[in-house]
């Protein structure tokens, strides 16, 4: 259970992390999307930033310190969450691209 919340979370959290700053930075006026790249690869750079897992796992054994199967659960998790993110952005990417490259 506390595996897939954390898969979830890394996914869907950076996924409107990123996504939201970026698209307000260009809605405000603080930064503008270099003439070759839209939102939809911007949506596949913030699947992308799901794949950093070193800090979450520093985080879950700090948290989890002791419990060998909520450590164990998180450390999964963060995995899964890592993997599915990279193949999500990949995907993205892939699809949002004009050009092949």
């Amino acid at each position: 259970m506390l595996g897939g919340i954390i898969a979830i979370s890394l996914i869907v959290g950076k996924l409107i992390g990123v996504t939201l700053f970026a698209w307000m930075a260009v809605k405000f006026g603080f930064a503008e999307l270099p003439e070759e790249v839209n939102f939809k690869q911007v949506i596949g750079v913030s699947l992308l930033a799901g794949v950093g897992f070193t800090m979450s796992i520093f985080v879950a054994n700090l948290a989890f310190f002791g419990n060998d199967y909520l450590l164990d659960s998180a450390k999964a998790g963060i995995l899964i969450g890592s993997l599915i993110a990279g193949v999500s952005g990949y995907l993205v990417l892939r699809m949002g691209s004009k050009k092949v490259v």
